[in-house]
């Protein structure tokens, strides 16, 4: 037996291949080629997918996808888009290409972007009719249709890929958060991305809108797997943990919209938002996003004012043990998937210790 296949083998390895992954480059990156050595560090500790998420210009999902697919040989690759920022044919045949690449282990991923975000890049908003229509043009190109589109997105007389993979398409995951954008991921989506700071019962009340689309739309309600984005920060230095938890928190919360759906799919006290709001650093702001104006260190200030049980029930904290014992609980209230988020995968491997423990202990 080899050490891969006795790795394998190992109580709870399965599990944990099949039901987490990480994300690479978090957060703001100055050296991307680090992805890199994230991706294959991921794949060793037994994490079955990477997920890369879009930012101008040393996080570009098309580039670090392709780059992943070479390094690693079995781990599955997540790359995030904006919708509205590329031409349809080049979504689509990134996509296919990287299904070719990759030995079909792509998974494509759509984000709404925050509106003033879009707005500051000049690309049109990304709204639910335009995700739809993008979402029906990639399809049709992947099984091989010549399209002829005028509407929404724009005017295309002809387009189609030429050559393309053949093989099976790649499934596509949308982020949501709200009941709208909940309910288009159960019509037109094969899964749906939770965002983070949801907690367990955000999460079965977010399942349950899902799949009852889904069901309406006439689909298997159980094809659209549930995927759930949450912050860990198992074993870190107390000023670290602020860091990584609370001011990522404050990206989050901190959001017209974004903030609200969050607090209303999890039921928690919207009063906690305007504290936030009125803060000096983020009131100063007018609306641009705080991440692109501070570093998480320095919205832990602000973090303050988040109660605890929100931080305690929407993320993964303490020792691996506990961090491990908690996302155990993220899976028992309806997630297939768990994204592990905040933290390098080359400190996670007490972690995914542990997180076998747990699956093991389950029977899984």
């Amino acid at each position: 037996m080899t050490t891969g296949q006795a790795a394998a083998s190992e109580p709870g390895a399965r599990a944990l291949f099949d039901k987490f992954g990480t994300y690479i480059l978090p957060g703001r990156v100055s050296d991307p080629r680090r992805g890199i050595d994230e991706a294959r560090e991921a794949e060793r500790i037994g994490l079955g997918c990477v997920w890369i998420s879009e930012r101008y210009a040393l996080k570009e999902p098309a580039v670090l996808s392709g780059a992943v697919a070479e390094a690693t040989s079995k781990i599955r690759i997540a790359g995030t888009m904006y919708a509205t920022m590329r031409h349809p044919l080049v979504t689509a045949s990134v996509a296919d290409m990287m299904q070719a690449m990759s030995g079909e282990r792509f998974r494509m991923m759509f984000a709404r972007a925050v509106p003033a975000y879009m707005k500051m890049m000049g690309a049109p908003a990304i709204t639910m009719e335009r995700l739809a229509d993008l979402i029906s043009i990639c399809r049709r190109l992947w099984a091989g249709e010549a399209v002829s589109y005028e509407g929404i997105l724009g005017k295309f007389p002809a387009i189609k890929l030429t050559d393309r993979h053949g093989g099976t398409p790649p499934p596509i995951i949308f982020t949501a958060i709200g009941p709208k954008s909940l309910e288009f991921a159960g019509q037109h989506c094969d899964g749906v991305l939770l965002h983070p700071f949801v907690s367990a019962q955000g999460v079965k009340n977010s399942a349950k809108i899902v799949r009852d689309a889904a069901e309406k739309a006439g689909r298997d309600p159980m094809s659209v797997r549930i995927y759930h984005n949450i912050i860990v920060a198992p074993d870190l230095p107390k000023d670290e943990e602020e860091a990584v938890v609370g001011g990522r928190a404050i990206t989050y919360f901190e959001l017209p919209n974004f903030g609200d759906m969050i607090i209303d799919i999890n039921g928690w006290d919207k009063k906690v938002l305007e504290q936030i709001r009125a803060h000096p650093k983020i009131a100063v702001l007018n609306g641009k996003p705080a991440d692109q104006a501070y570093t998480r260190e320095e919205l832990v200030d602000v973090s303050k004012v988040i109660p605890q049980q929100w931080l305690d029930e929407g993320a993964a904290v303490g020792t691996a043990a506990q961090c491990a014992d908690q996302l155990i609980a993220f899976l028992d209230a309806g997630a297939d998937e768990i994204l592990l988020h905040g933290s390098s995968p080359n400190a996670m491997g007490p972690l995914t210790a542990e997180l076998k423990r747990a699956l093991a202990a389950k029977g899984l």
